[in-house]
């Protein structure tokens, strides 16, 4: 089974202690570490290879005392280097240290030289601040060493919860980590820092998941979402599959409701209309074949377009514009009953703008973007009217700030406190999306390659989400299988990949799920 929880420090902690309560010894947890990592080892030079191992002065470091040992018995030259002195550690790394057969070395940068490999067991994913000090120097001496680096659980200087690093922090070649992965290993910078990730068993039981750990983030795959993945039926027609109804921007500004159209369509909607202003008609009428075109001159008729309820879920904000306009379009989806995706446009016409905080202190500013129909409280008043409507946002890092401005914390908190306050599904675009739901639940995903970052690419991922909810796919499911689709879409096709290359390629992606 896919190993998809992703756990915290704290989390990983209490693993850790169940684990023992349960009757695990935690010198066989620490014993099964260490002999991954050298394993991994083993994996990365061959034997006979020089190997520095940097041990820390807790459980991190007594894995790589652990590791040492196994790997001098394979025969490599093996090195270890220890902050402070053998006589302070403590418990299970104290116990390690002791069964180690060699000479424990100072840290000494200039020793790095020789060697072929360098284990980083100076400290684990919970380190409380940036490394100083010696341990500051041997991060550099690593950083700047050319060697292949393996990093035990996570970089020395890295945050395992949150993906940054506050100083130093080594670059590694390859992490080894244990029974589950943690935020860092997918949230960048983290997941840039850890270089490849490994993931070892070392004898914790899966069981203790279900117990009061709390574990609600996960690793975005399909395994997470494939059980509601929706196949059409052999005696389905295309109404048995949703009606996705696009909006479209006015004249000049209508591919990208296009491309969002493309994407619902090879989603597998079974119909999709764009919902065209005046200007934008012979535009769309020239583009359009497979995708049908509905006049729209207002708010009042898209609502009223939206009242033949086989259409059933609707995407604004591609190339909608920014204005009051948008906001009254998009409050008329939102009543509607249908699932909506907003995006684009659609967000930023509730934005927080520099003019509403001058207003707010009194300078008197007026404007459709002030009004108090255009600000973010408003938004998510008009989404909690009908609690029952899956509603999914789609921002990336700009709009998300202009839509909460007072959002803290890593991207995964943010984006789950977001989802929450807001009661739709956030999808937090990026090289490492959150996904994150108003129950608590959120996913991070890591499929995306880097030129999946191309104008329209965001269009087409909301045109995935809009198709997926006409066809009754779950919100927080949709939107995680749209975006784990649209990485995976970009990487079959590889580079050189333009907005309009995802739709095409999405049927292979949908071919595995057959």
């Amino acid at each position: 089974m896919p190993k998809l929880e992703v756990l915290t420090n704290d989390q990983m902690s209490r693993a850790d202690r169940a684990a023992v309560a349960s009757g695990i010894a935690s010198q066989t947890l620490m014993e099964n570490a260490g002999r991954a990592v050298a394993e991994q080892a083993m994996a990365m030079v061959k034997p006979g290879s020089r190997v520095s191992v940097l041990c820390g002065p807790g459980n991190n470091g007594g894995d790589g005392f652990v590791a040492a040992r196994l790997l001098k018995r394979a025969s490599y030259d093996v090195r270890l280097h220890l902050i402070g002195e053998k006589s302070t550690l403590k418990g299970d790394a104290a116990d390690a240290a002791r069964r180690w057969d060699g000479p424990v070395r100072a840290m000494d940068p200039d020793a790095l030289q020789s060697m072929h490999l360098v284990i980083d067991a100076l400290f684990g994913a919970g380190l409380s601040r940036p490394p100083d000090g010696v341990a500051a120097l041997m991060i550099e001496a690593m950083n700047t060493s050319g060697l292949p680096v393996l990093a035990v659980d996570v970089p020395s200087g890295l945050d395992g919860t949150t993906g940054q690093a506050q100083g130093a922090v080594v670059h590694a070649t390859r992490t080894i980590t244990f029974f589950r992965k943690k935020p860092a290993h997918l949230l960048l910078p983290g997941r840039a820092l850890c270089g490849e990730v490994v993931l070892s068993d070392i004898g914790i039981p899966p069981s203790l998941l279900a117990g009061d750990l709390g574990v609600a983030t996960f690793e975005n795959a399909p395994a997470l979402w494939t059980a509601t993945l929706p196949h059409p039926r052999l005696d389905a027609h295309k109404y048995a599959r949703g009606h996705a109804l696009v909006v479209s921007g006015p004249a000049f500004h209508s591919g990208a409701a296009r491309l969002g159209a493309r994407g619902a369509l090879r989603a597998g909607a079974g119909l999709v209309t764009v919902a065209s202003p005046p200007s934008a008609l012979p535009e769309n009428a020239a583009h359009l074949t497979a995708i049908m075109i509905a006049p729209c001159e207002s708010a009042a008729a898209l609502f009223r377009l939206l009242e033949d309820k086989r259409k059933n879920a609707i995407l604004i904000g591609p190339g909608a514009g920014i204005g009051p306009e948008t906001a009254e379009w998009t409050a008329a989806a939102l009543r509607s009953g249908a699932a909506v995706v907003l995006d684009a446009d659609a967000l930023t016409s509730f934005a927080e703008t520099k003019r509403d905080k001058e207003d707010s202190v009194g300078f008197g500013f007026t404007s459709a973007l002030t009004s108090a129909t255009s600000r973010p409280a408003s938004l998510f008043d008009i989404i909690r009217e009908i609690p029952t409507r899956p509603v999914v946002l789609t921002p990336h890092e700009g709009e998300f700030a202009r839509l909460f401005p007072d959002s803290i914390g890593s991207k995964l908190e943010r984006a789950r406190a977001a989802a929450r306050h807001a009661g739709a599904i956030v999808i937090l675009k990026g090289a490492d999306t959150v996904i994150a739901s108003p129950d608590g639940r959120a996913a991070i995903n890591a499929n995306a390659p880097p030129w999946l970052a191309t104008a329209g690419s965001g269009d087409v991922l909301a045109g995935f989400v809009t198709g997926l909810l006409a066809q009754g796919m779950p919100a927080f499911d949709a939107a995680c299988a749209a975006v784990w689709m649209h990485g995976d879409a970009a990487h079959r096709f590889g580079r050189g990949l333009i907005a309009e290359d995802l739709p095409e390629v999405l049927p292979q992606v949908l071919a595995q799920f057959t």
